[in-house]
């Protein structure tokens, strides 16, 4: 993919310590989405870390939901259609909201690592900034096989399923 992808990424807790390289795995969680899809031109994504408090807080405001959850998606698009950023020309995608204390805690829950976890929670959410849902079971189905396709490319493979005994 030669178009330029940027994505932004922001901070705005401290319950959970960044590791290092947690951010250039973002990115590249970005892009392999974005290349899964054959997306199209260069893209602009922002990407913000968040606690428990912060993402309840977004959920409540935007979705009428007053729970704390993983990860939260903004798309900036409907349709294939996006704003451009004038300056770049990059189509504007979206915003990812990263709960990293609930990223943390899933990954012990579900037995792999927080990369993983992070890796997953990012290409769940791409996918949902380029149109995807979950709302019925194919749908489901669809984006469960294409984020274990992405978290495989990038060498994080599924090391347990997602049901809880």
């Amino acid at each position: 993919m030669a178009d330029k992808i940027k994505v932004v990424i922001t901070n705005k807790q401290k319950a959970v310590k960044i590791p290092t390289g947690i951010r250039m795995l973002v990115r590249r969680c970005c892009n392999a989405v974005l290349k899964l899809e054959n997306f199209e031109g260069p893209a602009e994504i922002s990407v913000t870390f968040t606690d428990n408090a912060g993402i309840r807080e977004l959920n409540k405001q935007y979705r009428d939901k007053d729970i704390d959850t993983d990860v939260l998606s903004f798309p900036m698009g409907e349709n294939g259609v996006y704003d451009i950023d004038m300056e770049t020309g990059a189509k504007i995608l979206g915003d990812v909201v990263i709960s990293m204390e609930k990223a943390r805690d899933q990954a012990e829950r579900f037995g792999h690592s927080f990369q993983r976890e992070v890796g997953y929670l990012t290409a769940h959410s791409v996918l949902h900034l380029l149109g995807y849902d979950h709302i019925d079971n194919l749908e489901k189905v669809r984006m469960r096989e294409k984020e274990e396709l992405v978290m495989e490319q990038l060498g994080l493979p599924a090391s347990s399923s997602y049901i809880l005994n």
